[in-house]
């Protein structure tokens, strides 16, 4: 596919459906379009587009990113691999016996067996909140992350030192067997945990008293996390193998950490511009003048022209967010407010009058020849 469609018109779903109705659809479309079942050439592809589709769609942690970034900005961040990594297919197809004809389907396809279960960890996701100032700047965080890690004392085998561990003779090792079914579709052989050994390959005489045979333990790591400058509220920032252990020879999960951005008390953020509200006194709007504004890299004078508007806009060129992909920053737009003084003093309310007559401004039916 040359270029792709978006998701959920793929899928035929509303941005804002369900798990349960993005699934159902999902089901719908790949019995639609199964190979097995529909002969016509064009069904392969349609196929392979409805799954990824799909496996997008139905992770929480990859549609946010999806919605967020778009199909161009998702395909630079997520390789194949990453996007149908731990999918759900399996419950989908496992009464019609589909699962391991998608494994072989996909495996052969190009999809990099993204179908396959994988002696892997899963992965784990964790928000992390920072201010402005450090997502401008960029900043290391130290975090602690709660996560299953290979025991200490028995090294991840599940076994007391100096007992026994024996490879599963039921599968001989490999944590799974193969069972043969006959569905509507034919005869299939399905590929599941062995039920003797619960798919580890090996059996323990003695469990370990650290870990009571599991090989492992739940434990508190921590972890440096380099946010780097410009990144945006919403922004996930991946971990490789940071994520949950698995035991035997299996490999880490990934860590997704959620950047958070803290609001802020002087600035609004919209992309890589910053945005304040400065006010001003009518003498400066009306004769004009210099004010000092601040910014995150400290205040810089502004100019404010003569006959300035309540509400206009002035462009700081180059004093908002770093470009995190790019050279260069954002600017920061100023809009301008003018004080009405509450409370005026005698003298105050003499020289306003008077400017009134000045302006030929009747002040008691609030009518002039100029317009402010």
């Amino acid at each position: 596919m040359a270029q792709k469609r978006d998701y959920y018109e793929v899928l035929g779903v509303q941005k804002n459906a369900s798990k349960d109705q993005i699934k159902d659809s999902y089901r719908k479309l790949a019995l639609q379009y199964h190979p097995d079942r529909n002969k016509d050439p064009d069904a392969e592809n349609k196929f392979k587009e409805i799954s990824e589709a799909y496996a997008v769609l139905s992770d929480d942690q990859k549609r946010v990113q999806y919605d967020h970034l778009g199909h161009a900005s998702f395909d630079q961040q997520y390789s194949r691999e990453d996007i149908f990594r731990g999918a759900d297919f399996d419950s989908i197809f496992r009464d019609m016996g589909f699962g391991d004809v998608l494994r072989s389907f996909f495996g052969g396809s190009g999809f990099g067996g993204g179908f396959e279960r994988s002696n892997r960890g899963e992965d784990i996701g964790y928000n992390l909140e920072i201010t402005l100032e450090e997502a401008a700047r960029g900043v290391e965080k130290e975090i602690q992350i709660p996560r299953t890690e290979k025991c200490d004392v028995c090294n991840g085998s599940g076994a007391k030192q100096g007992t026994k561990v024996s490879v599963c003779s039921k599968c001989h090792g490999a944590g799974k067997v193969q069972n043969m079914r006959q569905s509507g579709f034919g005869m299939f052989v399905q590929v599941v945990a062995c039920p003797q050994c619960r798919g580890k390959g090996k059996l323990v005489e003695t469990p370990c008293g650290g870990c009571s045979g599991s090989g492992l333990v739940r434990k508190k790591r921590k972890i440096t996390v380099k946010v780097p400058m410009g990144i945006a509220d919403g922004d996930q920032l991946r971990l490789r193998g940071e994520g949950e252990m698995v035991i035997s020879d299996g490999v880490p999960g990934d860590l997704y950490v959620i950047v958070r951005v803290l609001q802020h008390h002087l600035f609004v953020r919209d992309g890589d511009d910053l945005y304040r509200v400065e006010m001003i006194t009518f003498p400066q709007a009306a004769l004009g003048a210099e004010i000092s504004v601040p910014t995150l890299d400290g205040p810089v004078v502004v100019k404010i022209r003569s006959g300035t508007q309540h509400g206009e806009t002035i462009r700081v060129k180059s004093h908002g967010m770093p470009r995190r992909r790019g050279s260069g920053k954002g600017d920061l737009i100023v809009r301008i407010g003018i004080i009405v003084p509450e409370k005026l003093s005698n003298q105050q309310r003499t020289l306003i009058e008077q400017l009134a007559k000045e302006l030929e401004t009747d002040v008691s039916t609030k009518k002039s020849k100029f317009r402010f």
